[in-house]
């Protein structure tokens, strides 16, 4: 059919309407916003401009934004500014920053509610079904993993117990299934996959077209890689803990950002008793970035994260870090000295972990109420 997503899959009253931020980065017009009006026009938007700050980015009309480019940043966090990535989507943790809302949802401006094919110069738009017939709400969706709890200490062969028609399976403990609170929703993707350099090369023309119904928690202790495409999280839990790095320009690392930030979330998660779930929602990746590109960005990363990964798998927090923000300093120091010896970048980093910290805690000030204005936008419609 033509036209955009239908209204049946919008729920009458938006979930979190008053309680949720939209982050998206970007370089370019975001015209791909028309097609998901329907469930991101009743939430507020905070945009990220990468790249030039003088280039004018175009938003659709009726959208609540704030657009925040270089020269913002620059002026609101001052010499501070320096912890934020410029040229690499990891610049979109600004927005997790100044944002004052309990819940964030990020996004990429490549990624789509629906898939659409061109005939005869008309564009056609189909909203994304998942196997029941049901159009997908990938925010709503993300919603109801937050606001359900998780089960990190004991896996449920039914996956999440707390989904309709779904609960805890025979012998799993009682003493468990109050579960915990779930800090983060972690969304997957129909079509481009989400491959490193290697495996796009030699997988050019591969295509995710499994949709998968489920959603589980990852166990206490486990890593994952966190894409951050599509992702959720409630910020008053883990928001500090959502720093995505150094990356980009002037750095000798790039598309780590949303990995770095998920293996130190999660690590945190674990030592606070926090869940992290993953698999719905799905959302349409519509576009392929270039391998040899990606491969130059990842090249130190593919050779690090075998120092990373292990470091992760090993790292411990004392008990009397208590907070996030103790808990990600705490994160900091062992990065310097354990990570350090692989490359001085790691020594670099980890200054750029404390002063990440520091912005945030002078943004957002423990007095603060969750729901005052941000910090001086310079655009908002």
């Amino acid at each position: 059919m033509a036209g955009g997503p239908s209204s049946s899959s919008v729920p009458s009253t938006p979930l979190l309407k008053d309680e949720l931020d939209i982050v998206i980065p970007t370089i370019r017009n975001l015209d791909f916003l028309e097609m998901w009006r329907p469930f991101f026009q009743p939430y507020h938007l905070i945009i990220v401009q990468d790249g030039d700050p003088s280039k004018t980015i175009k938003v659709p009309e009726g959208f609540d934004y704030e657009l925040y480019n270089r020269n913002d940043i620059n002026r609101i966090l001052g010499p501070k500014a320096s912890c934020i990535s410029f040229k690499d989507s990891a610049c979109r943790c600004f927005g997790y920053m100044v944002s004052k809302k309990k819940y964030i949802y990020t996004i990429d401006d490549d990624c789509f509610v629906s898939f659409h094919l061109l005939s005869a110069s008309i564009i056609f738009f189909s909203v994304a079904k998942d196997p029941s017939g049901k159009d997908i709400n990938a925010l709503e969706q993300h919603i109801k993993n937050l606001l359900t709890p998780s089960t990190p200490f004991f896996f449920n062969t039914l996956y999440d117990p707390f989904r309709d028609g779904a609960d805890f399976v025979r012998g799993y403990p009682f003493s468990l299934r109050e579960g915990v609170p779930t800090a983060v929703s972690h969304g997957l993707w129909l079509n481009i996959p989400d491959y490193d350099a290697p495996t796009q090369l030699v997988k050019p023309l591969e295509r995710n077209t499994r949709y998968v119904d489920s959603v589980l928690t990852i166990p206490k202790g486990t890593l994952f890689p966190m894409c951050g495409m599509n992702l959720a999280f409630n910020r008053e839990l883990i928001g500090p803990a959502m720093y995505f790095g150094l990356m980009g320009d002037g750095q000798p690392i790039g598309r780590y950002d949303d990995m770095w930030a998920g293996w130190c979330t999660k690590v945190i998660c674990d030592h606070l008793g926090l869940g992290v779930k993953t698999g719905l929602p799905y959302i349409w990746h519509s576009k392929a970035s270039n391998p040899f590109v990606n491969l130059k960005k990842e090249y130190n990363g593919i050779f690090w994260q075998e120092e990373i990964i292990p470091f992760f798998q090993s790292a411990t927090i004392p008990k009397g870090c208590n907070t996030v923000q103790k808990c990600y300093i705490e994160l900091s120091k062992q990065v310097r000295e354990k990570l350090g010896k692989v490359d001085p970048y790691f020594n670099k980093l980890a200054d750029a972990m404390v002063t990440w910290i520091e912005s945030w805690d002078e943004l957002n000030p423990l007095s603060e109420s969750a729901n005052s204005s941000a910090n001086g936008p310079v655009k908002a419609k």
